[in-house]
């Protein structure tokens, strides 16, 4: 079967939550497929790319993973204003760590890009025996709040790349007159590998 044209995307993601619910842990298990037992905190925000393809677009991530220190909190705004995306992630275990995601949604809903794709990853799936947050109730929210819901492991693996892949596939494609906050669409055919330039 032909494909009928190919666009490129650059989407900036950005994943917020609260300081040890595995932001850091689930981009690198993404970007590298390697998961560290003891991951240092983010100091500010760290920055990642990852090209996809789905849907007969080529979609490179500019992902921003920041810091869940509170004393951090007032820099988030710098690093989610224009993303396209966002993964708000909690830890299953701890309850806490959801209500700070759920503060992250509302903060995005009120100062994000009206059309950013919001995700909700409830993070550490690994440790059911120690779950502190019901996957109904997370589900629940999401649904009410306009984001989708997955439960993730950055030490298994699970639904670690399908949360990325199911953004990826969520993006809007044709915009030929507007392109959506944080994204650049090239219409150009892909050959190999390009060098893209990135932020100043």
């Amino acid at each position: 079967m032909a494909s009928i044209g190919h666009t490129n995307l650059n989407a900036k993601l950005v994943l917020l939550g609260d300081m040890g619910a595995g932001k850091s842990s689930l981009v690198i298990r993404f970007i590298k497929g390697q998961f560290l037992e003891f991951q240092e905190s983010t100091i500010g925000a760290a920055f990642f790319s990852s090209t996809l393809a789905v849907n007969n677009a080529t979609v490179k991530f500019e992902i921003w993973d920041t810091a869940g220190q509170e004393r951090y909190h007032s820099l988030a705004p710098m690093y989610y204003r224009g993303a396209a995306a966002a993964i708000i992630v909690y830890d299953i275990t701890s309850s806490d760590s959801f209500a700070k995601a759920k503060k992250w949604v509302q903060e995005l809903q009120k100062q994000g890009n009206s059309n950013m794709i919001m995700a909700l990853a409830g993070n550490k799936a690994d440790l059911e025996d120690r779950r502190n947050v019901p996957a109904e109730e997370a589900r629940l929210y999401a649904e009410e709040n306009g984001l989708f819901f997955m439960e993730t492991s950055a030490k298994t693996a699970v639904n670690v790349n399908d949360i990325f892949y199911e953004i990826a596939k969520r993006l809007p494609t044709a915009q030929p007159t507007q392109n959506p906050a944080g994204m650049v669409l090239e219409n150009r055919p892909v050959e190999g590998s390009r060098t893209a330039s990135c932020c100043t």
